[in-house]
């Protein structure tokens, strides 16, 4: 009973946020004194897209790290938010920002919705673009191109596995830069990830009838669940999530971890006992909050806060 209560009242705030119009990342925006700039993905119009306006245009909104404590790596931050709207602070900013103060170069996503007429695979082919500019312009960034990180919550966990486990490889060929190199990340870190987000089971979210495409269900379950993906070849993954997290239920992400073991991806998962969900950070939690720190030792261990003199960061000034 109180898991279909919570979903009735998710159920109700994805209504309400599909009634109104989300903010969204616009191209060009940028303020050089926080070190902040957004850029389009695509030069002009972004394939498949139904117009010109911001909710049709996929975006990176760049930060900086602090200029001469560059370490080489960058992350790519994947929102959640149902495939309705972007969580872009709480799980956008603040974990750039999380990021930056330990020397990465962060980029988070502006993923085009599906509640705005843009179904799966059309935000897939947003996050690999995101990875390949990102590896692409690795020289400008001051990057390795080796060392990208993607992390993702909720619905963006569910699209960050996927770019994971799907990705495509650089075409050399191609008139296209940013299409020559591949869109596979480096490492890959999920926070109470939607893995399940397409199942005709209504008992929980199902991305299938909030979109309304239930007759093409078991289609896109086999298309676009990123467990029934995994090989030896996806990335190094991170995975945490709460046992009692009544919108995504923690078997979702247990069955995406029990893949990558099974496959010989090193992989480390953290389940906490108690904690809704959308914690982002933490959100203040006792327990919680102890996660980001589980992750910067994790990211050590994978040696990517070790700057890396080959990705020529900037001198302090």
């Amino acid at each position: 009973m109180r898991r279909l209560l919570v979903l009735m009242a998710l159920c109700g705030a994805v209504s309400a946020a599909q009634s109104r119009k989300e903010p969204c990342a616009t191209p060009g925006e940028t303020s050089a004194f926080l070190g902040i700039q957004t850029i389009r993905l695509w030069p002009g119009e972004a394939p498949q897209a139904k117009g010109t306006a911001c909710e049709d245009t996929p975006t990176l909104t760049i930060f900086e790290p602090q200029a001469g404590h560059d370490n080489g790596s960058a992350v790519v931050v994947l929102p959640g938010g149902a495939y309705t709207h972007l969580a872009g602070n709480l799980e956008g900013r603040q974990v750039a920002d999380w990021f930056t103060s330990r020397g990465f170069r962060a980029f988070v996503l502006s993923y085009r919705l599906s509640s705005n007429g843009y179904l799966l695979p059309v935000p897939l082919l947003d996050a690999r673009r995101a990875i390949q500019m990102v590896r692409a312009r690795a020289s400008d960034y001051h990057v390795n191109p080796n060392r990208i990180v993607m992390i993702g919550f909720s619905a963006g966990g569910h699209l960050a596995a996927l770019a994971a486990t799907q990705p495509v490889p650089g075409n050399p060929d191609a008139n296209d830069p940013i299409e020559r190199v591949s869109s596979r990340p480096d490492f890959l870190v999920l926070g109470y990830p939607w893995i399940g987000a397409i199942s005709s089971d209504t008992t929980h979210l199902s991305y299938c009838k909030l979109f309304n495409v239930m007759d093409k269900c078991e289609e896109l379950r086999l298309a676009y669940s990123p467990d029934l993906f995994v090989t030896a070849k996806t990335p190094p993954t991170f995975w945490y999530h709460t046992a009692n997290d009544q919108t995504v239920p923690v078997e979702q992400g247990l069955r995406f971890y029990e893949a990558l073991i099974k496959a010989g991806v090193p992989a480390e998962g953290h389940i906490f006992a108690n904690g809704p969900h959308g914690t982002g950070l933490g959100k203040g939690g006792a327990s919680l909050d102890q996660w980001p720190g589980l992750l910067e030792t994790w990211l050590r261990i994978q040696g990517l806060l070790t700057p890396d003199n080959s990705a020529a960061p900037r001198p302090a000034h």
